[in-house]
């Protein structure tokens, strides 16, 4: 499969990690800090720069990965000062995407009601009332400003959002209509929070057209106590699904890319010595 890593897990000295990828023979960037700054406030010439390098090291980039709609709730209304404001990056970031030559583009959502469908009592007590619905005229206008720009965006299955595993990415993408502009980003560790398992359920979701980007990390989570560890590849609870999941991609003839997600460290800080320690077993997985 096409493997690669977002960047700045390595190093936000963007020249740096390309040296490292080349160690490891990793070929598809994904951008979202470059420097101290994150995708979609470079001026143009900073965006040419960066492409520069990536095409003299031949690194085709894989996605832009900037925090759309992070931070928002269902309380927020389509062209509010908040929505207007990640709208207005959306398109910086599409604008780079053009440049750079990025086939796809992070979105998020916003942040998670617990209980959205319920029945036999709790569609009363417990549900968010009109959550769920609340969030799409939020994200539709993005799927609309991705069409004409000729790009695809993917929303990534994150701990904290309303999209939190690739059931509700998949509703999402579906009540939008939006199969054709919008893929789930598909982060197996971030969907163990909701206890979706990576394999054969999560998988099951999106087969069917619907996967357009992954990342991988390996992570322990104990939701009760609201802790979350990130762990050595293959040392957390997502050990024993990963071949299974590189294998059922692999039969499926998915042509997207697999982005090593390295956010692990001992305890230093050091990512990059985090990245070391995991990078095989990812390429040995999914290479």
């Amino acid at each position: 499969m096409k493997l690669g890593v977002i960047c700045d897990g390595i190093s936000r000295d963007l020249k740096h990690a390309v040296d490292v990828m080349d160690e490891f023979g990793l070929t598809y960037a994904e951008l979202q800090f470059v420097g101290d700054t994150e995708v979609g406030d470079h001026t143009p010439d900073q965006n040419r720069d960066i492409d520069a390098l990536l095409r003299d090291h031949a690194k085709p980039v894989s996605c832009l990965s900037r925090h759309i709609f992070a931070g928002m709730t269902v309380a927020n209304k389509p062209g509010d000062d908040l929505h207007t404001k990640h709208m207005d990056a959306l398109k910086r970031v599409i604008d780079m995407a053009h440049i750079v030559g990025s086939p796809l583009v992070r979105i998020m959502t916003p942040k998670k009601e617990q209980i959205l469908w319920g029945k036999n009592g709790a569609e009363k007590w417990n549900v968010a009332q009109g959550a769920w619905d609340a969030q799409l005229p939020l994200i539709a206008p993005a799927v609309d400003v991705a069409r004409d720009a000729g790009v695809t965006l993917v929303v990534e299955t994150g701990n904290g959002t309303m999209v939190n595993s690739n059931y509700t990415a998949r509703n999402l993408i579906d009540d939008l209509d939006a199969k054709d502009a919008l893929k789930v980003l598909w982060d197996p560790a971030n969907n163990c929070w909701c206890h979706e398992r990576a394999y054969p359920d999560g998988y099951a979701e999106v087969k069917d057209g619907y996967l357009g980007h992954v990342h991988i990390k390996d992570v322990q989570v104990d939701t009760p106590r609201a802790t979350l560890e990130v762990r050595e590849m293959g040392k957390g609870q997502l050990a024993d699904q990963f071949q299974p999941m590189a294998d059922a991609m692999r039969a499926d003839g998915y042509d997207g890319v697999v982005s090593f997600e390295s956010v692990y460290h001992t305890g230093d800080g050091d990512f990059e010595k985090g990245f070391r320690a995991c990078i095989e077993r990812f390429k040995a997985h999914f290479g």
